[in-house]
């Protein structure tokens, strides 16, 4: 195939009359200045988008927990009457159509965040891995890669509380009974197999550093200091904070991200200096978490990504701009971070730390992704190309090529129809 650019991002930059060549899932040729030819892709070409932190059931929430004040504490309590009504058919049903709202937004790959393992009262499924093969089948439906980030949640607390009512589901009794599940879980085409460590209050520290060892080399991904209340859980347990304690125990590997990082100190910033760190601006605020230190993080060596976790919004360019928008509140003042740098942590960062290190950019050799978004919507016309993160949305996406197949097509997902599934799968579980 042939695509022929207006313009695109390519090589930290917009080019124009890009002529894109894909053989099979890769790029082969990629020749700014060319004479048209192919199929053309009108607007500004992007490469494709990764969503590094997904809970997909999170998306049936949607506008439910607005009533009166709260906290994320509260909105969990609603979080979990949801969890406690998905089965293995209805996770799929709702997980498509999710991940197809991924699609239409330009995201071609998802970590999905997973611990929603066994039937609502602990007890396993015939096939152990039913939910997590149920999510990888729905993104194969939606056409977009899947890092399965499988979790290990064995208690309630920092201080070991045992699980209790919906939260049993999540169990595996300890870190072997999750191993011998885990192990059973087979990565392929589109799919990679990773792990998660779901946070210090749901993972205890005997056996932290074993599953530490045994995971060493996949992707890791792991909730930290999302609240106030889990530092100081932590540091009347084990007297120091998340950061330190998951530092100790060896989890901070090269291919480990920590998940929001809100809540840290000057020595937890830099001790996360070459690791992922994967903020969602989006729910951070939606859930009224608070704003994390994403300039210290990446100025200390931090590597930057974005996800949309419970999915208030999904939209990657909202995720992106929020990460810029968020340190302007916090600090009063603008400049942070430069259109390159926040699409860097939406597309090359974000695929390197699911272990998609051959996507994220428009470049020979890489995995033929690309985004095209209208300069031509309300929202655009008028825009810079290169400050374009900073005015586009999801709707002005107009086509998305996932490893060198069309799965949208003028707005439109060719396979689904997205808005018909979410409602049908929504309405299942909350009804």
């Amino acid at each position: 195939m042939r695509y022929f650019a207006e313009q695109a991002w390519v090589g930290g930059r917009v080019e124009r009359d890009v002529l894109i060549e894909v053989t099979g899932d890769r790029f082969t040729a990629v020749t700014p200045g060319a004479r048209p030819e192919g199929t053309r892709l009108r607007g500004l070409v992007l490469p494709g988008f990764a969503n590094a932190h997904s809970h997909a059931f999170h998306r049936a929430l949607r506008g439910r927990t607005h009533a009166g004040r709260g906290s994320f504490w509260t909105w969990r309590e609603l979080m979990y009457q949801v969890a406690g009504r998905l089965d293995p058919d209805s996770y799929r049903a709702l997980a498509r159509a999710v991940y197809g709202e991924m699609a239409l937004a330009g995201i071609t790959s998802v970590g999905e965040f997973h611990y929603l393992h066994h039937g609502p009262d602990g007890t396993r499924y015939a096939d152990p891995n039913a939910m997590g093969h149920a999510l990888i089948e729905a993104a194969r439906e939606a056409g977009i890669r899947i890092t399965l980030l499988d979790a290990v949640y064995l208690t309630a607390g920092v201080d070991g509380k045992p699980l209790e009512g919906v939260q049993e589901r999540f169990g595996d009794g300890d870190y072997d009974g999750w191993w011998s599940r885990f192990e059973q879980l087979r990565g392929g085409d589109g799919v990679r197999i990773g792990a998660a460590l779901h946070s210090v209050r749901a993972a205890p520290v005997d056996g932290m550093a074993t599953f530490a060892q045994r995971t060493d080399g996949l992707p890791v991904h792991v909730h930290l200091s999302e609240q106030p209340a889990e530092n100081e859980a932590c540091q009347a347990v084990h007297g120091c904070s998340p950061t330190e304690l998951l530092d100790r125990l060896g989890v901070w590997q090269p291919m480990t991200t920590a998940v929001h990082a809100t809540h840290l100190s000057a020595a937890d910033t830099r001790m996360l200096d070459e690791q992922f760190v994967c903020f969602c601006p989006t729910t951070e605020r939606d859930l009224a978490d608070g704003i994390g230190p994403a300039r210290a993080l990446a100025d200390a060596g931090a590597v930057l990504t974005l996800g949309s976790d419970s999915h208030a919004v999904i939209d990657p360019f909202e995720e992106a701009r929020g990460l810029e928008m968020d340190e302007r509140l916090a600090t009063r003042q603008r400049g942070h971070f430069g259109a390159a740098e926040l699409i860097t942590a939406a597309t090359t960062a974000g695929h390197a730390s699911l272990g998609w290190p051959d996507a994220g950019e428009i470049a020979v050799g890489g995995r033929a992704d690309l985004v095209a978004v209208s300069l031509d919507t309300a929202r655009t016309a008028g825009t810079d190309p290169g400050g374009l993160v900073f005015a586009a949305t999801a709707a002005d996406v107009t086509d998305v090529i996932v490893d060198g197949r069309h799965v949208v097509t003028e707005g439109r997902h060719r396979s689904m129809d997205v808005p018909a599934e979410l409602r049908a799968a929504i309405m299942e579980v909350v009804a």
